[in-house]
C-alpha cells in the first residue's frame, strides 16, 4: 500500500508555464489534486528530471546501482540505449538491463539497439538483426529504436537498415539519430527517413539546420562529449525542439551530478526556469511517450523538492509516490547481480606490439578533450632498432586494440592528446564493441595493463612499472556488480592517477573509450585495423 500524503511549496507547472504557491495531495502513488495555498514552505516542487539519452553501461554500473545514485540528483527516469551490453551479449544483455532496472523504484525506458555491431569493420560479441528488432519492438518495455549510427546505410537505402526503420514505424515508435557533422541534403535525406532526434551536434549551425529539417536536438553534456555551452542558445530560440541528455556518464561524474547540473547552469545563464525544466521533463515525455508524471492531477507522483531554483539543491525525490532520496542520501538498496560475460582474450607480447619503421611518416589520431571526434595528423615516427616506439616528447603514443571475444593479434596505431609521460592505461569500455583498448609510453607497461584486464575479465587498468591498478567490470566486461559509490571512488582514483602520469584530459579513460568508435570521425582504430571515419573504410598507418 502506497502512503497518502501532501507536500506544499512553490509549484513549477510546466504545462501552464507558471509557478504558484500550493499543496500537492498524493494518494496511491498518484497526484489526487493540487490546491493553491498561501503561507506554504519556502521551497520548490518540480517534476522529476529525465535524461533523454544515455547509455547506462557507461556509468560502469548496472541499472539498479545507477538509479541509486541518480535519484539523489532529482532524476526519476532515463531514455536508455542498451547498445553497449547488446554489443557484448546481444538479446540476453538487453533483457538483463530491463529486468535489473525493474528491481528498483526508477523509470528506465529502454530502446532497441539499431546498430549491433555498429559496423562490419570491428569484432563484437553479438549481432542484433531486423528480426530481433521486430521481437524487441513488440515489447512494452521497448520505447523506441535506438540511435541509427549507420547514416551511410540510411543515405544509400541499405536493405537491412531500411527494414529496421520500417519496423519502428510499424509499431509507431520513434527513432533516435546519430549523425555527427551531417548537414545539407544528406541531413535532409537522413531525417526524412523517419529519424527524429540527434545528440551528436557539435556546432550551433548544425543543430539549427537539423531543427529546420524537423529534427529534435538533444543537448549533450557527458563525461567526454560536452556540447552544452555551444548549443545552450537553443533553450531560448527553440525550447520545444530540444531535450537534455548526458549520453555517457562515468561513475565519478554521476556522483557529482546529473541533469540537475544542466538545469542549474541554464538558469544561471538567465534562461527562464520554467522553460528549462519543461525541456527536461515535458519534452522527453511527449517525444517518447513516457509514463512519467509532470506534477498534474492524475499523474504518477514523480517529483522533486529543491531549495531554490537558483541553487537547485535536491532535498527529496519521489517516484510513484515513493520517497527514494532525501538530503543527498539514496533510499534505494543495492541488489545482488549476475556477472554474465564473454571474454576470451589472450595476453600480448612485445612481438605482437612491434611496428616496423618503413621510412615513412605515419597517420596519428588526435584526441580532443571534451569531444569524441578526432583529427588526423601526419607525423615523423620515433624509431629504435627499426621499430616505431611511443614518443612522449611529442605526445605520440602507441595505441592498441585487441579482440577480447576470440583473441588474435592486436591492431596498432598511434595517438596524440593522451599526454602520458610514463605508464599505460587500458580499458574494456571501448565503444562500441568493447574490445580491449590500451595506450602507453612503453610496450612493457601496455602489456601489463592488458594483462590486468584479462585476469579480471574486463575493467579499466593502469600500469606504471611496479605500480598496477585495476577496477574489475565483470558484468559484460563493462559494468561492476559492486555498490555504485565504491565503484565511483575506485574509478576516481584510477582517473586521478592517469592524470598524475601526465594526461591533461579531464577524463582520460572516457576519451580512450571512444578511440575505437568508428562511426565518429575522423581517424579511429578497431581490432581489425586503422579506420578512416570520413571515407568509412580502412586506411594504412603509413602516409604516402
Amino acid at each position: 500500500m502506497k502512503p497518502n500524503f501532501s507536500l506544499s511549496g512553490k509549484i513549477v507547472d510546466v504545462i501552464n508555464n507558471r509557478i504558484f504557491e500550493g499543496e500537492v495531495f498524493v494518494e496511491e502513488g498518484k497526484i489526487k489534486r493540487i490546491a493553491e495555498k498561501k503561507n506554504i514552505e519556502n521551497r520548490f516542487l518540480v517534476p522529476g528530471l529525465v535524461d533523454a539519452h544515455i547509455h547506462i553501461e557507461s556509468s560502469m554500473l548496472v541499472p539498479s546501482e545507477f538509479a541509486k545514485i541518480a535519484v539523489t540528483h532529482g532524476t526519476v527516469a532515463t531514455v536508455s540505449d542498451p547498445h553497449e551490453i547488446a554489443n557484448v551479449l546481444g538479446m540476453e544483455g538487453i533483457n538483463f538491463m530491463i529486468e535489473n532496472g525493474k528491481s528498483v523504484p526508477f523509470k528506465f525506458y529502454f530502446g532497441a539497439p539499431s546498430c549491433v555491431p555498429a559496423t562490419v569493420f570491428e569484432s563484437s560479441g553479438a549481432m542484433i538483426d531486423a528480426k530481433d528488432i521486430d521481437t524487441l519492438m513488440q515489447s512494452e518495455d521497448i520505447k523506441y529504436l535506438s540511435e541509427m549510427m549507420n547514416f551511410p546505410g540510411v543515405l544509400f537505402h541499405d536493405a537491412e537498415v531500411m527494414q529496421k526503420l520500417n519496423i519502428a514505424k510499424k509499431y509507431n515508435k520513434p527513432v533516435d539519430g546519430h549523425a555527427p557533422g551531417l548537414m545539407g541534403e544528406k541531413a535532409k535525406i537522413y531525417i526524412e527517413a523517419g529519424i527524429s532526434t540527434d545528440h551528436e551536434c557539435f556546432t550551433l549551425d548544425e543543430a539549427l539546420e537539423k531543427i529546420g529539417f524537423g529534427m529534435k536536438i538533444q543537448i549533450r553534456e557527458g563525461s567526454a562529449a560536452k556540447n552544452f555551452e555551444t548549443l545552450s542558445p537553443l533553450i531560448e530560440s527553440h525550447p520545444d525542439q530540444i531535450m537534455l541528455c548526458s549520453d555517457d556518464k562515468h561513475p565519478d561524474d554521476l556522483v557529482e551530478g546529473h541533469i540537475n547540473i544542466l538545469v542549474k547552469r541554464a538558469i544561471a545563464k538567465g534562461y527562464d526556469p520554467v522553460q528549462v525544466i519543461r525541456i527536461c521533463t515535458l519534452n522527453p515525455k511527449k517525444h517518447y511517450n513516457l509514463q512519467v508524471g509532470l506534477l498534474q492531477p492524475g499523474d504518477p507522483a514523480d517529483l522533486i523538492i529543491v531549495d531554490t531554483l537558483d541553487e537547485f539543491n535536491v532535498l527529496q525525490t519521489y517516484i510513484n509516490g515513493n520517497l527514494v532520496s532525501e538530503n543527498g542520501k539514496s533510499l534505494i538498496k543495492t541488489k545482488q547481480q549476475e556477472t554474465k560475460n564473454i571474454f576470451n582474450a589472450f595476453p600480448v607480447t612485445k612481438a605482437d606490439l612491434s611496428v616496423p619503421d618503413k621510412g615513412k611518416k605515419i597517420k596519428v589520431q588526435q584526441a580532443l578533450d571534451g569531444q569524441i571526434i578526432t583529427k588526423t595528423i601526419i607525423a615523423e615516427p620515433r624509431s629504435e632498432k627499426g621499430m616505431i616506439q611511443s614518443d612522449t616528447s611529442r605526445d605520440i603514443l602507441k595505441l592498441v586494440v585487441l579482440n577480447r571475444y576470440s583473441g588474435g593479434r592486436p591492431a596498432i596505431g598511434f595517438i596524440k592528446g593522451m599526454g602520458l609521460k610514463s605508464g599505460a592505461i587500458a580499458s574494456t569500455v571501448a565503444h562500441d564493441s568493447h574490445n580491449i583498448i590500451a595506450t602507453g609510453t612503453t610496450d612493457d607497461d601496455i602489456i601489463q595493463a592488458i594483462r590486468l584486464l584479462i585476469k579480471s575479465k574486463g575493467g579499466i587498468s593502469l600500469a606504471n612499472g611496479s605500480e598496477k591498478m585495476v577496477l574489475p567490470l565483470p558484468v559484460g566486461g563493462i559494468m561492476s556488480n559492486e555498490d555504485g559509490q565504491k565503484v565511483a571512488k575506485k574509478y576516481e582514483k584510477l582517473n586521478r592517477t592517469a592524470k598524475q602520469l601526465g594526461s591533461p584530459l579531464s577524463a582520460p579513460y572516457m576519451t580512450l573509450s571512444f578511440m575505437a568508435l568508428l562511426v565518429i570521425p575522423e581517424l579511429k582504430l578497431s581490432d581489425k585495423g586503422l579506420f578512416d571515419g570520413i571515407k568509412f573504410e580502412f586506411t594504412e598507418l603509413y602516409a604516402d
